[in-house]
């Protein structure tokens, strides 16, 4: 593969070239990842630096019309828009819908926008091992704003923030009532929440739960990358497009802020740094799994550990006791 030229063709902003780079990074062929690799390296030098936006929320919250209706109001701004969507993988086929493409099909006819559904492959954390790369690529391609849309709500969605300048949170009406049900680590996480379907029938009951985070936005601690005023709750629909101007002068205020302040950078680094810790992570454990002797170790301790005849620990300790030898 011609890696160089590859690199030329997204720099160019080329969107055949951008989703034939992202695949190329989404896959774990070991040849693959060299090529990866190198494409990553080719356009580290780019200098080109989008506002990345991760966005969560809870099921039927309207996160793809939110993310048409917002993307569609950025072009009209503009601004060239990527959307990276993650689609939760089967955890028995491993297989994944993705049907982001066709939930946003006006976006997806704009010239100046970009979506790529991508499958989870049961990572943990909302996003797919390899979006950081990915968003890196739309970055090298010219894209001004790279929205990063997470499986859903869970456990350990805030993984995104690790990768995003903004973090959104997306609430139903009516969501105050599930307060008790979202994880206080997301709350912390937000920067802006976002209720949506804020229109008809629904707009009332939208202000009081807007109201209701507002309110327990006000009893977490202040965090230090943040100006007054934020984190902070609002109102918009994605039907009526209500809302959208004052959340992305929300944005651009926080990351304006951000920047004059110096934080922009620093959290940028300090993502940088904990993503590579994460791929050194994941390459010790992928070099475990091709290691045949070590393979064959965690198989059989792994029946001894599912017979009862040894515990986890013991077992763990084993293996590691087996990588110094």
């Amino acid at each position: 593969m011609d890696i160089e030229d590859l690199a030329a063709r997204v720099k160019a902003g080329e969107r055949r070239a951008l989703a034939r780079a992202i695949t190329l990074v989404e896959s774990n062929r070991a040849d693959h990842r060299a090529d990866a690799t190198r494409l990553i390296d080719a356009l580290s030098g780019a200098g080109r630096e989008a506002l990345r936006i991760g966005l969560s929320g809870t099921p039927g919250v309207g996160k793809s019309t939110f993310i048409e209706a917002f993307g569609m109001f950025l072009i009209d701004q503009g601004f060239k828009v990527a959307v990276l969507a993650v689609d939760p993988s089967s955890a028995r086929s491993g297989g994944s819908i993705l049907g982001d493409k066709t939930r946003m099909e006006r976006l997806s006819r704009e010239q100046n926008a970009f979506i790529r559904p991508s499958p989870s492959q049961t990572q943990l954390g909302g996003v797919a091992r390899r979006t950081r790369e990915a968003v890196a690529l739309c970055e090298a391609a010219g894209f001004d704003v790279v929205l990063i849309e997470t499986v859903g709500v869970g456990q350990s969605e805030t993984m995104v923030a690790g990768m995003a300048d903004l973090f959104l949170l997306l609430i139903a009406p009516a969501g105050g009532d599930e307060l008790q049900g979202v994880k206080r680590g997301i709350m912390e996480m937000a920067d802006l929440i976002l209720v949506n379907k804020a229109d008809g029938a629904l707009l009332q009951t939208a202000m009081r739960t807007c109201a209701d985070y507002a309110g327990a936005l006000r009893l977490l601690r202040k965090r230090p990358q943040d100006p007054e005023g934020y984190p902070s709750a609002m109102t918009v629909s994605a039907i009526t497009q209500d809302g959208l101007v004052e959340a992305w002068e929300a944005m651009t205020e926080l990351a304006d802020w951000r920047r004059t302040e110096g934080i922009w950078s620093a959290t940028r680094a300090a993502q940088a740094r904990a993503w590579f810790e994460e791929d050194l992570r994941q390459a010790l454990l992928a070099r475990l799994e091709r290691d045949p002797k070590i393979r064959a170790l965690v198989d059989d301790l792994g029946d001894q550990v599912a017979a009862g005849v040894t515990s986890p620990t013991a077992a763990a300790e084993r293996v590691l006791a087996a990588l110094d030898t």
